[in-house]
């Protein structure tokens, strides 16, 4: 009853200045990540309340070069039923989902993909999330074929179709010796049905409120 999000929150989204400008004049036309190490499964991304880290990330893809201009844009959200990390239930439907993965991989005796660190992080936080990009695009789609498979049958399914992935991450390393606070913490947004975009904006900088 509680998984529906029907409150805004705001997300910042790390891109080339071409990706923003065209969002800015074209908002309806959205880019979807669909690589297999993206975090949160397949969708558009975005840095919850957390300009900086969206600065960041594009700047990194600019030294690795993979944009030439970095910028970000900001987007109001409203996650719909989302399939949040943070809340146990959909932390164990994730575990249901992996031992259907890892048994189908058993029974074509291949090896399961891997989450696998990146030469240049220090820190090993597994930058490359192959393992839990299957498993989570494995429950999106099984959950969306026995959705349609008794919409057909039956004309109505009990099940709903996630609309967006939230989760939090610990990355970076610690802040400082022996916190257990880590430099680039975030929460991450991925959202899979457009609609959950209400709209896009130009982050301002903030002024003097009051002049002295």
């Amino acid at each position: 009853m509680y998984d529906t999000r029907t409150n805004f929150i705001i997300g910042f989204h790390g891109c080339e200045k071409q990706v923003r400008d065209a969002l800015l004049v074209i908002p309806d036309v959205i880019r979807k990540s669909e690589e297999p190490f993206d975090w949160l499964g397949h969708g558009m991304y975005f840095w919850e309340n957390n300009e900086q880290r969206a600065m960041e990330f594009a700047v990194d893809k600019k030294s690795r070069g993979k944009i030439k201009d970095p910028a970000i844009i900001g987007s109001v959200l409203q996650l719909g039923y989302c399939c949040d990390f943070l809340d146990s239930r959909f932390t164990q439907l994730l575990v249901t989902y992996y031992k259907i993965l890892k048994d189908r991989y058993e029974k074509l005796g291949k090896p399961l993909p891997r989450n696998q660190d990146v030469t240049s992080d220090k820190n090993g936080d597994k930058l490359l999330r192959h393992l839990d990009c299957a498993v989570i695009e494995l429950m999106h789609s099984e959950i969306e074929k026995e959705y349609k498979r008794d919409k057909a049958t039956k004309g109505y399914s009990d099940l709903k179709i996630f609309d967006s992935t939230r989760g939090v991450f610990m990355e970076g390393g610690a802040v400082f010796e022996g916190a257990g606070i880590s430099k680039k913490g975030h929460i991450q947004i991925c959202i899979r049905n457009s609609n959950c975009i209400k709209g896009f904006f130009l982050p301002r900088r903030e002024i003097e409120f009051l002049p002295t």
